[in-house]
């Protein structure tokens, strides 16, 4: 699956929101479908998440936070995106790879 293509799909017909706080809200309100790191997010971050909030999906990218935020079409870095709506994209079938 092409993540980037597949980003830019939901942004223009789903629901994501960006940043570390806002996906611990949306996980703390039951919002969130599923979280995508990137490569060098904080992994005491990720590890928190997770024990809080272990039935969320997560998939940790290959991708660097500049690169995610690219990939977004975002003019900055973005180490955490969460899905409230994947729209017409494919996002949410993708396989958790933190276990």
């Amino acid at each position: 699956m092409d993540l980037s293509r597949q980003l830019k799909t939901a942004i223009k017909s789903g629901e994501l929101t960006f940043g570390q706080n806002q996906a611990a809200d949306a996980c703390a309100n039951g919002l969130a479908k599923m979280l995508i790191f990137a490569a060098n997010c904080p992994q005491s971050y990720i590890e928190s998440l997770r024990a809080r909030h272990p039935d969320v999906p997560m998939y940790q990218s290959e991708l660097v936070n500049r690169e995610l935020g690219a990939a977004c079409a975002k003019p900055f870095a973005i180490s955490t995106i969460c899905v409230h709506s994947e729209g017409s994209s494919e996002l949410l079938s993708l396989q958790s790879n933190l276990d």
